[in-house]
């Protein structure tokens, strides 16, 4: 998790221990979704740091239906929140209206909250359109006085957003992704050599890349971290930094050749004396 500044941790804190109270209270109350945006609009100005005036806009309009809650910078929407009454259970229903709007939109971060619990989305535009969850927290289970829970809800922070938090943890869950390690070990010419050596190493065969492969694919790794969209991707990010690499490599080398090389001896300045020398013999 990323480190939470001072003041930000403070403000966290302060403003919790006032309102967890209150959220205790209220959901056990049946409270209206119109009334739930009002609490949802004060936990994320006093809670997670937005200007509620100039920062949050309310009923943003979406291709004739509307999303409850929009996160501006710098004038633009960049994350949208959607907000179902708070003693109403989150349903996967709830994600995709969510996800629907910021597809519209063409936003990539969704916050699903019914106050209590709050789930941040990242939203993939493929065909169809997908979606992942990055964080699930409840506030009723945070203990403000500890650090590693206040870091939980930091992506949620107006400064876990500029500092790009929840893009990390995405980028960290990809780099754990079953499908991405798969793509690797099928996709890597890098990750195919050092097989093939250290299949040498041991048995004292040679096999070919294309032999490894077979195997990993058919014997070795699970079928469904091989087939669908995550693993369409997967495999094309595999590949387009295989293309990278091999361009920056392909530049170096064009690069290097291009460099002036020492001139011939016979062009080089002659050391004192040597023309002299050499004009005086007979």
């Amino acid at each position: 998790m990323m480190a939470i500044p001072k003041r930000v941790s403070e403000r966290m804190m302060s403003a919790l221990k006032r309102f967890q109270p209150v959220i205790q209270q209220q959901s056990t109350r049946d409270v209206s979704e119109a009334d739930t945006v009002t609490i949802v609009k004060d936990l994320l100005s006093d809670v997670f740091g937005y200007d509620k005036y100039s920062e949050l806009t309310g009923e943003l309009a979406i291709r004739g239906t509307y999303c409850d809650l929009g996160v501006k910078v710098d004038e633009k929407i960049v994350q949208l929140i959607e907000v179902k009454a708070i003693g109403l259970t989150l349903t996967d229903r709830h994600v995709k209206q969510a996800v629907d709007y910021a597809a519209n939109q063409g936003i990539e971060w969704v916050i699903l909250t019914n106050a209590v619990k709050w789930q941040l989305y990242h939203v993939i535009f493929s065909k169809p359109i997908d979606k992942r969850l990055i964080l699930e927290v409840d506030l009723l289970q945070i203990e403000p006085r500890k650090e590693d829970h206040l870091e939980q809800l930091f992506p949620l922070t107006k400064e876990g957003l500029q500092k790009g938090a929840a893009a990390a943890i995405r980028d960290r869950q990809d780099a754990t992704s079953r499908f991405l390690i798969a793509a690797l070990l099928r996709h890597n010419d890098s990750v195919l050599n050092a097989i093939r050596r250290e299949l040498r190493r041991v048995v004292d065969v040679n096999v070919s890349d294309e032999e490894i492969g077979t195997v990993l694919a058919n014997e070795v790794i699970k079928r469904d971290a091989l087939e669908g969209p995550p693993a369409e991707e997967a495999a094309v990010r595999v590949k387009r930094s295989a293309r990278r690499s091999l361009r920056s490599e392909q530049s170096k080398s064009d690069s290097d050749e291009a460099q002036p090389a020492d001139g011939p001896a016979d062009e080089q300045t002659p050391s004192p004396g040597q023309g002299t020398l050499q004009a005086d013999r007979p």
